[in-house]
């Protein structure tokens, strides 16, 4: 996602925002102009989100393309919203920024990669002197990437392990939206992504055949000239089966799965939730991490963080923190 700058705001609880939907909806039919205040607040309830002001065209956008799609004017897609989850997904889709980049942020990919061939030694070392071959270890490298976008995060960091010979690890890609997600899961990308991959990756780089179909762009490629959003390449199909995809809401209680993680990378993100969610979410990013487990986020963020059960690695270029208890 673009990273962008959430003043802390005083905090407004949940139930008065759900208790208020009635009445915004009142307002929006006493106005049927675009409110950008009761549409900010809709998406901050749905997702936790807080748009920024510079992101208000992009909102009333998306506001307009969903509701075209529908034969609706936005004061109906108002109404309509609460009645279908399709529609409000579709909304969501739309909003939400999607666009991310392959190796976005280097020295963070370097560091897990390094942290996976850590625990491979550590994997083939207690293999060599358990006599029953069970050495309590967990043989899979976990890693979350949360918020993934279009995948490409998740596939930077398949390449990355498979490029060190690494063959034990998994890793989760989460996303609030469906159509990011469809997105990662086909894996395939454009000529502009392929050229961010370093060279020790391009091997797992598949080209497309001329016939292969090409995935529907996302609204943020839509300024984009149409021969250069075309699909060239694929990510290797050996990579494939270390990779999932799931959809996830970082703001519900309940995780996307029940493993612990190694390692769970959370980068651009947090800058779009107020700093009490903000702490709501690091707490439960810390209850799926391993204990000698991770979180890496982006330079910069959660600087206020203070966790009892975690401590802040002295790393020039990354923002990370190691479990140090349950």
């Amino acid at each position: 996602m673009i990273a962008g700058h959430v003043n802390e705001l005083n905090q407004p609880t949940r139930s008065f925002v759900k208790a208020s939907s009635a009445a915004l909806g009142k307002t929006v039919m006493q106005n049927d102009h675009f409110d950008a205040q009761q549409w900010q607040r809709y998406i901050e309830h749905e997702t936790g989100f807080v748009l920024p002001a510079a992101q208000l065209k992009w909102l009333k956008n998306a506001i307009d393309h969903t509701a075209q799609s529908q034969g609706l004017s936005a004061k109906q897609l108002w109404y309509q919203l609460p009645k279908s989850n399709a529609l409000r997904q579709q909304l969501l889709d739309k909003v939400l920024i999607h666009e991310s980049r392959f190796f976005r942020h280097q020295p963070s990919i370097d560091f897990v990669t390094q942290c996976a061939a850590e625990h491979q030694r550590r994997v083939l070392k207690a293999d060599r002197v358990s006599a029953d071959g069970i050495s309590g270890v967990d043989k899979l490298f976990r890693i979350w990437s949360v918020g993934c976008a279009g995948g490409q995060e998740a596939w930077s960091l398949a390449m990355s392990l498979a490029a060190q010979q690494m063959t034990r690890f998994a890793i989760l890609g989460t996303d609030v939206s469906e159509q990011a997600l469809a997105k990662a899961r086909l894996a395939q990308y454009d000529k502009r992504q392929q050229a961010l991959i370093p060279q020790h990756c391009q091997p797992y780089v598949y080209p497309l055949s001329a016939n292969r179909p090409t995935p529907t762009s996302s609204l943020a490629d839509t300024a984009m000239p149409a021969t250069a959003l075309q699909t060239s390449w694929q990510v290797a199909p050996t990579l494939q089966s270390h990779v999932s995809f799931a959809l996830h809401n970082i703001i519900e209680q309940q995780p996307p799965t029940p493993h612990l993680q190694q390692v769970i990378i959370c980068q651009n993100m947090l800058l779009y939730f107020r700093k009490f969610d903000q702490r709501d979410i690091l707490a439960r990013l810390s209850a799926q991490c391993d204990p000698g487990g991770y979180i890496v986020l982006a330079p910069g963020e959660a600087l206020f963080w203070r966790p009892a059960n975690m401590r802040r690695i002295a790393h020039p270029q990354v923002n990370v923190w190691q479990k140090t208890n349950t």
